[in-house]
């Protein structure tokens, strides 16, 4: 089993701990081996921490008294840089924060009190405001399926971690799509749970509402589903998770409203193939599934969304005096827009989210699941924010993200799931939508939709590099 520990899934390394079969300081050599041979590649961490070998060793002692916290007890991972982990710089893709924070922020902390080994901070667009990974602190993030291409963004380091081989779970964020986008264009799942589902607390300033949550990544739906429930819970520091309601799990068939496109809106063909074909395997599992388009009005929604970040890092700017001084330019210029932008037009957006949030809670009445792209387009330059064009027709900065950010605004969940691979062998992504509290129904449609076998499959240069198989 030596050599080959970087590839095993969080059940099986639990298994194999309490086996005997390998122990956790094992398997963090290795993947310290790796991280130093493929994170000059793939700029995935922008730090590691000081003592993961510190960690691995009471994860080992654990074992050895046949005590483990958890099944997450000496599971590796990786962790986005907008998240709070104690003994790291937290920087949030920028130097506007440079401090190390003496705490974990709370989803955090409660993987450490099951005993997980917190890798490293992964990289992050400055702000977490952008649909890719880069920065002028920590440089390009790359997609190990192709290091030329982006994985997508802002939880852009921790999904190019995880597909490597570098960790064995992440943690992101998703305030528009940061979790699925991400997933879908590294063969990951990642999920986008209901809004307070997974408790915050103790971490940096929010600038876009309520609309980012805690999002974890996983080669498995199995291990999705264990990374999900350790941290998932009320605690009364965060008010709204006491609010999350309880939710019946639904016998089959389901009923599905399949969505391949919004309005006139291009998408990359690949993309509408495999969600197509996604549907169809509901259909033939004996689901009810229904192609229609999307019976929200989103405009309101669409017009408003660039705004939210911009006023968010006004605000920012008021409230943290170093963002004058050292964010980008960029984003001093967005907060220059924000600052501008009327009191009475954020009041009228948050009317807006309002009025969606009630729609779409009634279009939960009708339907069980809601199944789309996670995105428009197939990964493009590392080094670009956004494609410039998807299926021969101009589109903005967000022409790509199109599927994704409604479902942060109702605060609804939604799990991305593997749909196959294109012609250039890059992971494509699809997600399912549920009802407030589904994220349970959520991952069981992934099993059922996964590969039987229970096999990942690996990108060329994750195998190529550590010297493995494809294994499970």
């Amino acid at each position: 089993m030596a050599g080959e520990l970087w590839q095993l899934g969080a059940a099986d390394l639990s298994a194999a701990y309490r086996s005997g079969e390998t122990d956790p300081s094992e398997v963090v050599s290795e993947l310290a081996d790796r991280i130093e041979t493929l994170n000059p590649v793939l700029d995935a961490y922008v730090a590691l921490a000081p003592d993961l070998e510190a960690q691995a060793e009471a994860s080992l002692r654990r074992y050895r008294e046949n005590a483990p916290l958890s099944h997450l007890d000496g599971v590796p991972i990786a962790v986005k840089d907008n998240l709070h982990v104690a003994g790291l710089p937290t920087a949030w893709g920028g130097a506007t924060f440079s401090g190390t924070p003496e705490a974990d922020e709370l989803p955090v902390a409660r993987l450490r009190a099951a005993g997980a080994i917190l890798v490293g901070k992964t990289n992050t667009p400055e702000f977490a405001v952008e649909g890719y990974t880069a920065n002028a602190r920590f440089g390009v993030t790359r997609n190990p399926w192709d290091p030329a291409l982006t994985p997508g963004g802002s939880s852009g380091g921790t999904v190019s971690a995880l597909a490597a081989g570098l960790a064995t779970l992440g943690i992101g964020t998703d305030g528009g799509g940061s979790t699925r986008r991400p997933a879908g264009h590294t063969g990951l799942y990642g999920l986008k749970p209901t809004i307070g589902r997974i408790a915050r607390a103790g971490g940096l300033p929010q600038v876009l509402m309520d609309f980012e949550v805690i999002g974890p990544f996983a080669r498995s739906p199995d291990d999705l589903r264990l990374l999900y429930s350790t941290r998932a819970g009320p605690d009364r520091r965060d008010p709204v998770s006491r609010c999350v309601p309880s939710f019946t799990r639904l016998d089959a068939p389901l009923r599905v409203l399949f969505v391949p496109r919004l309005g006139s809106h291009p998408c990359d063909p690949a993309i509408l193939s495999a969600t197509r074909d996604l549907a169809r395997r509901l259909a033939e599992a004996g689901h009810d599934v229904e192609e229609s388009d999307l019976p929200l009005d989103l405009a309101e929604i669409d017009a408003f969304w660039g705004a939210f970040a911009q006023i968010g890092l006004a605000h920012l700017r008021e409230t943290v005096p170093a963002m004058h001084e050292n964010a980008g330019a960029l984003y001093l210029a967005m907060a220059d827009t924000g600052a501008a932008i009327p009191a009475s037009s954020l009041f009228g957006a948050i009317g807006a989210v309002h009025r969606l949030r009630a729609a779409t809670s009634r279009l939960f009445g009708d339907w069980d699941i809601i199944l789309m792209p996670t995105a428009a387009a197939q990964p493009w330059s590392a080094e670009q924010s956004h494609p410039e064009e998807i299926d021969g027709q101009p589109v903005g900065p967000r022409g790509h993200a199109i599927y994704t950010g409604w479902v942060n605004a109702s605060g609804h969940p939604a799990i991305a799931v593997p749909a196959g691979f294109d012609a250039a062998g890059l992971p494509i992504g699809c997600q399912l939508i549920g009802d407030l509290g589904s994220e349970d129904l959520l991952l069981d449609v992934a099993s059922s939709l996964s590969d039987p076998t229970g096999t990942w499959r690996w990108p060329e240069l994750a195998l190529r590099s550590g010297g493995g198989v494809q294994a499970k």
